[in-house]
């Protein structure tokens, strides 16, 4: 079972694109302990020279090196931010939504959905419900007898655009009409 998170970072970078059409700047959050860290990032970076756009990374893997992070990141007042997919970000979401609002104006992308119903502003990834039951379908299918090594590697089947309104409007920002018709979900 795969959420396929890393492999949509460029989607993301887009989307960010689009709530952002003059960044030149965008800050990457990753945990540079996460296996999938260094070829996301590797992708990302050369989407975004494709995208005209500049790059910094910025590390975090621990609460505290989060918070440095975010000071980091707000000294350096990039247009936009890019937070790739970990277990360590998503088990800090709150702390992290928490922290990127007080990088004031700056439009911040997150890759699951959990981010944005938290007060994150846009997500855009793998439904983690419906992947989850995707694996207990294995699970049950293993339980009878199939062997795993029989099974292919699942994919998710629901990507979804989640859109903070309230958090938009919190921070001065105006979502797109065209990323509004987009969205799976709108929260106001």
């Amino acid at each position: 079972m795969t959420l396929m998170s890393p492999q949509l970072g460029q989607k993301r970078l887009e989307l960010l694109r689009e709530l952002a059409p003059n960044a030149a700047l965008v800050a990457m959050l990753v945990n540079p302990r996460s296996p999938d860290g260094v070829p996301e990032i590797d992708d990302l970076e050369v989407a975004a020279r494709t995208m005209g756009l500049g790059i910094k990374t910025f590390n975090a893997s621990t609460s505290s090196e989060l918070i440095a992070a975010r000071i980091a990141i707000a000294e350096l007042r990039p247009d936009a931010l890019l937070v790739l997919s970990d277990p360590f970000f998503l088990t800090q979401r709150e702390a992290l939504v928490t922290l990127a609002g007080r990088i004031k104006g700056v439009p911040v992308i997150y890759p699951f959905r959990e981010f944005t119903e938290s007060g994150g502003l846009v997500s855009y990834g793998a439904n983690i419900p419906s992947a989850y039951r995707q694996a207990g379908n294995y699970a049950g299918r293993i339980l009878k007898g199939v062997k795993p090594t029989d099974l292919p590697v699942q994919q998710p089947t629901k990507f979804e655009l989640v859109i903070n309104l309230k958090t938009a409007k919190a921070i001065g920002l105006t979502i797109p009409d065209a990323l509004l018709a987009r969205g799976d979900e709108v929260i106001e």
